[in-house]
């Protein structure tokens, strides 16, 4: 069994076949999660587990993902320069090529939302919960940070903007619906 570090910090280690890696967190609280990145098992655990816990779930999900067809590879749309590259296009399509982040990146799952944006810095974070939505639920989330580059609050003018989207508001349908099945709390005004 690989060794692994203290809370809050990552902790790769070799097994025979591959890396593992442990991931705490301290805004996770119940749920475990793993999956593949190139030959390294990510298992994303809560900080406050114990290393008997934390040795029980690196196991358990090294065994799920080792059988036949448990093999999950890391999220599909995992590069931020992708996303700096859809927003330029989804930028130019609805928002008349007027907002331009200077950075968008993925970030570790929010508790509160969906991504947030800087407007002083043009930075636009997307929580890693959205690497496995349809892409046009994605880009209604990079529609809606994009928007606040020209209009920071959510006032009517804001959503003006967001609405040139044609799937707003089925887009938000769908994230209500996500945050309440997985019991999130992740709510759209925030």
């Amino acid at each position: 069994m690989p060794s692994l570090r203290g809370r809050g910090e990552k902790a790769p280690s070799d097994t025979s076949q591959h890396k593992v890696e442990v991931r705490r967190s301290q805004r996770r609280h119940r749920t475990v999660t793993a999956y593949w990145n190139d030959d390294t098992l990510v298992v994303q655990i809560p900080a406050r587990m114990t290393r008997e816990e934390e040795k029980h779930w690196v196991a358990e999900m090294e065994r799920r993902l080792l059988r036949p067809g448990g093999r999950k590879t890391a999220p599909p749309r995992a590069s931020d320069a992708a996303l700096l590259a859809r927003c330029a296009v989804l930028g130019a399509k609805y928002l008349d090529g007027k907002a331009l982040p200077a950075s968008v990146r993925w970030v570790q799952p929010m508790r509160t939302r969906w991504a947030s944006c800087t407007p002083v810095d043009a930075t636009i974070r997307v929580s890693e919960r959205l690497q496995r939505v349809p892409q046009w639920v994605l880009d209604y989330v990079l529609v809606h940070e994009l928007a606040h580059l020209r209009e920071p609050g959510h006032d009517a003018a804001f959503w003006a903007l967001v609405n040139r989207y044609p799937k707003t508001e089925r887009a938000m349908g769908y994230l209500e619906g996500l945050s309440a099945a997985a019991g999130w709390g992740i709510s759209e005004e925030d």
